[in-house]
C-alpha cells in the first residue's frame, strides 16, 4: 500500500508539473504562474518600490520574466541567519519575435524572428507553435498574452532535396521564418498577437513574444514513466522549487534560515540582465530583506558566510545511441534519481563541502543520486551556479534532473526523478 501512495504520488507530481509548464509558454508566463501557487500558499508580493517586507512568513516578487520568493521565519535575527537558496531559470530557447515582425514572400505571411539561446534547431520545424510573453500598451500597460497555434517553420520536401538526409542545412536567417498565413498580406503577426490579448494592434507600441511548441506534455512509456514536454529546461527545476519552497514554508516557522526561491530569466543567453543571474536581482533580494533585519554591511556578509545554494537546472542523461559522449563512470541515467553536476574547470560550482550537503539532503530524503562529469572530449554547458557562487560568494551546488533531447522544442525527463528532485529540494531547506 505504502509503495502504491507513492507511485501515486509520483504521476500526481507529474501531472501537476505538465498542468505548470501548459501555463508557461514564456518566462513571463512563468512567474506568473510561479506567483499565484506562492499565493495560494499563503505569500504575499512585494512591491520593489515599496518599504521591503521581511515580516514572517513568505514573500515574492516578479521582475519581468523573474521570479523571487523567500520565507522569513519567526526566529530570524541578522546575527543567527543564513539563507538557503534554490536557483533555477524560467526561460527556454526558442524563437523571439523581433520588432518588426513582418515578413513575406512567395505569396506567404510570415513571422521574422531571432533565434533566443541554444535551441536544437531542426526539432523545431514542422509543429505547430505559439507566440508567448508580453506586451506593453500606449498607456504604459503590460499585459501577457499567447496566441493559439498560429506558426509553422516548414520542412522543404524530400523531393526537393534529395540530400536531407544526408546533413541537414539551415540558414538561421533564410530558412527559420514560420508561416502564419497564405494569401492575406492584409493580416499582420501583430493582428495576431493582438487578438489573443483582447487589445487594438495599433495599442501595442513594444513586445517581448517567443516561440513554444503548441503541443501538451505527454506521459508514455511501457510503464508510463516517461514525460516528453516543452521548456523541461528548465521548468523541471522551477516547479520543484516552488512545492519545495511552499511545504518548507508550512514547517520553517520555528527555524533560523531564511528560504529563498530565485527563478532567474535570460539564463539561455548568458544571464546578463537586470533580470538574469549575472544582475543585481538576488542579491538586491538578500541585501533588503537582511537590511530591513536591521543587517550593517558586515552582518550581511556574515549571513552569506553562513548561507547555500543550490542551483537546480537540467542534467544530460547518458544516451543509449551515443554513450562514448559521456563519460562511463560519471553519467546519470534517467529514472535513477537527480544528478550532481561537477566540473573541474568550474562550468558547475559544486565542492566538496556542498557535495557533500547535497548528498546528506538526498539520505535525509530517502532519495538515490547520479553523478555527471563531462567526458574530456564534450565540453559542457554552465548554469547559474557559478554566477552566483561568483557575485555573492556563497557556496553553491550544481544538480538537476537527467534529461534527453536536451534544447530539442521537446525533452523528455522520467517522472520519478522530477518527483525526486522536490523531495530533496524540500529536505535542503528544512533539514
Amino acid at each position: 500500500m505504502r509503495l502504491r501512495l507513492r507511485l501515486e504520488g509520483v504521476n500526481s507530481f507529474a501531472y501537476d508539473l505538465i498542468s505548470f509548464i501548459a501555463s508557461a509558454p514564456s518566462s513571463y508566463h512563468a512567474a506568473a504562474s510561479g506567483a499565484q501557487l506562492l499565493e495560494d500558499a499563503g505569500f504575499s508580493q512585494q512591491d520593489e518600490t515599496q518599504p521591503w517586507d521581511a515580516s514572517a512568513g513568505g514573500h515574492f516578487l516578479i521582475r519581468g520574466g523573474a521570479l523571487m520568493a523567500w520565507f522569513v521565519p519567526n526566529n530570524a535575527t541578522a546575527e543567527e541567519s543564513g539563507f538557503r537558496i534554490i536557483g533555477a531559470h524560467n526561460d527556454s530557447p526558442g524563437f523571439k519575435l523581433k520588432p518588426h515582425g513582418d515578413r513575406s514572400s512567395a505569396g506567404f505571411q510570415q513571422a521574422g524572428v531571432e533565434v533566443y539561446g541554444g535551441p536544437i534547431i531542426p526539432s523545431w520545424l514542422d509543429r505547430e507553435l505559439v507566440l508567448a510573453g508580453r506586451v506593453v500598451l500606449a498607456d504604459g500597460q503590460t499585459k501577457l498574452v499567447s496566441t493559439p497555434p498560429v506558426m509553422r517553420i516548414p520542412h522543404l520536401a524530400i523531393h526537393l532535396d534529395r540530400s536531407v538526409n544526408d546533413g541537414l542545412q539551415l540558414d538561421r536567417q533564410r530558412h527559420l521564418q514560420p508561416i502564419f498565413s497564405a494569401g492575406q498580406p492584409e493580416i499582420t503577426i501583430m493582428d495576431v498577437v493582438a487578438q489573443a490579448a483582447g487589445v487594438a494592434a495599433e495599442d501595442i507600441v513594444a513586445h517581448d513574444l517567443i516561440t513554444a511548441d503548441a503541443q501538451p506534455g505527454e506521459i508514455f512509456g511501457a510503464n508510463e514513466d516517461f514525460l516528453a514536454a516543452g521548456r523541461l529546461d528548465n521548468l523541471s527545476s522551477v516547479y520543484p522549487g516552488l512545492r519545495a519552497l511552499s511545504r518548507a514554508s508550512d514547517l520553517a516557522s520555528e527555524g533560523d534560515d531564511i528560504l529563498v526561491l530565485a527563478c532567474f530569466d535570460h539564463e539561455e543567453i548568458g544571464s546578463g540582465s537586470t533580470t538574469g543571474a549575472a544582475g543585481p536581482i538576488l542579491e538586491d533580494v538578500l541585501v533588503r530583506t537582511a537590511t530591513a533585519l536591521g543587517a550593517t554591511a558586515d552582518s550581511i556578509r556574515r549571513m552569506y558566510a553562513r548561507s547555500s545554494c543550490v542551483s537546480a537546472d537540467a542534467a544530460h542523461s547518458i544516451h543509449p545511441n551515443y554513450p562514448e559522449r559521456h563519460d562511463s563512470e560519471n553519467a546519470p541515467v534517467m529514472g535513477m534519481g537527480p544528478a550532481l553536476k561537477v566540473n573541474a574547470n568550474q562550468r558547475y560550482a559544486s565542492n566538496a563541502v556542498t557535495e557533500a550537503m547535497w548528498l546528506a539532503a538526498c539520505e535525509r530524503a530517502g532519495v538515490s543520486t547520479q553523478v555527471f562529469a563531462g567526458n574530456n572530449s564534450v565540453p559542457c554547458g554552465t548554469t547559474i551556479g557559478p554566477l552566483t557562487a561568483t557575485r555573492l560568494g556563497i557556496d553553491t551546488v550544481d544538480v538537476g534532473v537527467p534529461l534527453l533531447s536536451m534544447h530539442s522544442a521537446r525533452e523528455l525527463a522520467h517522472i520519478r526523478d522530477l518527483y525526486q528532485l522536490e523531495q530533496v529540494l524540500h529536505e535542503y531547506l528544512v533539514g
